[in-house]
């Protein structure tokens, strides 16, 4: 079994300064090239049997277009949403800063954000969805997940069975691609944040 783990597009939050999470932003006009771009790639390079999706805005549309390429089923999962910011959703960075300060050293792993969840359920629901998907769609070669940075990074952590820490990240950029196969009891990277696709972007500009 393969999973094909891919990040949307620009956003317009990207744009607008602001934290994302749960804020439910549409691509921007570059996102959805970006996302067109990534379709055709996959579809001569990696097809997967299925997609799964976040259903925030940005995700979903970069699934579809995904979709609309490969041609194959497309199921909305809402475990796979970005972290449950809370009160932080659509506010911009420095308005954040002075109404909600983090405390010295951090906010702890368990402690929720208000209206939001903490690191540790976000960790948890990670491994969840992660354990899900191993169960539910193993009957399918490769599983295309479509999802947004904070949650996949998770879910690599959760992939390579690491412990809950905040030590270790997996950064992804817009409509970053990630190969992970899982071979009996053996776990294989093929590749991370691959976006050499972009580069027919660069290469117009």
């Amino acid at each position: 079994m393969e999973l094909l783990i891919i990040r949307h597009g620009e956003s317009e939050a990207d744009l607008l300064e602001v934290h994302e999470g749960r804020a439910d932003f549409p691509l921007t006009e570059l996102g959805e090239q970006q996302a067109s771009i990534m379709a055709t790639y996959i579809e001569q390079h990696y097809r997967p049997n299925i997609i799964l999706t976040s259903p925030l805005k940005r995700a979903r549309r970069t699934a579809t277009i995904l979709q609309e390429s490969i041609g194959c089923g497309l199921i909305v999962e809402n475990d796979l949403m970005e972290f449950n910011n809370g009160i932080l959703a659509g506010l911009s960075r420095n308005e954040a800063a002075i109404k909600y300060p983090l405390p010295q050293g951090g906010r702890p792993i368990h402690i929720p954000i208000q209206d939001g969840e903490s690191e540790l359920e976000f960790r948890f629901r990670a491994d969840s969805i992660f354990h899900k998907i191993l169960f539910e769609y193993q009957h399918y070669d490769r599983v295309a997940i479509v999802s947004h940075g904070g949650m996949i990074s998770n879910i690599l952590k959760a992939f390579l069975k690491q412990p809950m820490n905040q030590e270790f990240a997996f950064p992804t950029g817009d409509t970053g691609i990630h190969l992970l196969e899982i071979k009996a009891s053996t776990r294989i990277i093929r590749f991370l944040n691959k976006q050499e696709h972009l580069q027919l972007i660069e290469d117009e500009n």
